[in-house]
């Protein structure tokens, strides 16, 4: 019998054609709506492998739903959605798709800083909706990239691509990470300063860290209240990192000038959400790594992490690293 794997999002055929010599594939046929959670427990009883999405809750209840699971493969680089310890301690492997995904996210980064500081969406909005009536001399200005400070709040691969952008633009680039990266700032001229010193020097503040129970919260109405009033604020990690009600008190109060997120507290965002009330809020939704060739280079990663998991191999990109020192005794 083939091993058996579910995956939870439609896939374009010709990614997962040629695993299927080896592999019964089964998936969720719906591309815009999650997996419904009975039908991700019914699956996991039986998978070998699960093909995950960011979106889906992937806890000890649906790792321990079946006996036979050995791989997640998680379909993004966080994997905040999947419960790892549990994973690990059921001799399961987690895999995620870090690294391919760096200059598609950086790119969309910075134009979501573009689009936001320069208002884009308000000026493509007026001309579309017949409201342009004629020139002005400050018509939709908005503020200056070149030149300015930009912080950048989690020094990843992504975020030091983020800093290779603004070096383009004659940005002086100030950061904060766990860990200092002398290797960044050797080479880009980035200065590592405390998180207080870049909310408050910066004039963009670009949120790129990973969610974790350091990070949950971190940008609070406190520290929008420290920023710049010209300061534009971006956010392309995750939706928990930033108190949703201060960022938008902080931008209602004219606190900080600006904000462009591509992600959200809850995913996907209410129409209604008061964020999106606002004409300083450019909101995306959550597509840093999107571009096509991108989301099918991630979808390969994780069909060849569960191949190489399924047939007795190292996964290229194994996040519980336990579950390796497992594999080797």
């Amino acid at each position: 019998m083939r091993p058996y794997i579910f995956i939870t999002r439609k896939l374009p055929e010709n990614v997962i054609v040629k695993f299927k010599e080896h592999f019964e594939i089964n998936m969720w046929e719906k591309e815009d709506i999650p997996v419904p959670r009975e039908i991700l427990l019914e699956e996991a009883k039986k998978a070998d492998a699960l093909l995950t999405m960011l979106s889906d809750l992937i806890d000890e209840e649906v790792i321990t739903a079946g006996p036979s699971l050995k791989v997640i493969a998680n379909l993004a680089v966080g994997y905040d959605n999947i419960d790892t310890h549990a994973a690990t301690k059921h001799g399961i492997a987690i895999c995620n798709t870090p690294d391919v995904l760096t200059d598609t996210t950086a790119d969309l980064t910075f134009a979501l800083l573009m689009a936001t500081a320069r208002r884009l969406i308000e000026a493509a909005e007026l001309v579309k909706e017949g409201n342009w009536k004629s020139w002005s001399p400050l018509l939709l200005a908005g503020h200056d990239i070149h030149h300015k400070t930009i912080g950048i709040v989690g020094m990843g691969k992504i975020g030091e691509t983020v800093a290779k952008r603004a070096t383009g633009f004659d940005m002086e680039i100030l950061y904060h990470n766990r860990s200092r990266k002398p290797e960044v700032e050797k080479t880009i001229g980035a200065q590592y300063v405390p998180f207080e010193e870049l909310v408050e020097r910066s004039d963009f503040i670009v949120c790129l860290t990973p969610l974790t129970e350091e990070t949950k919260n971190l940008f609070t109405r406190e520290v929008f209240q420290k920023m710049k009033k010209s300061a534009v604020f971006i956010n392309a990690s995750r939706g928990p990192v930033v108190d949703e009600a201060a960022l938008y008190d902080a931008l209602v109060e004219k606190e900080i000038a600006a904000a462009g997120l591509d992600v959200f507290t809850k995913e996907p965002i209410a129409a209604d959400h008061p964020l999106l009330k606002l004409t300083n809020v450019v909101a995306l939704p959550h597509i840093g790594s999107s571009s096509v060739e991108t989301r099918t280079t991630m979808m390969e990663l994780c069909l060849e992490n569960i191949d190489r998991v399924l047939t007795g191999r190292n996964p290229k990109t194994l996040v519980n690293k336990e579950w390796k020192l497992q594999l080797s005794h």
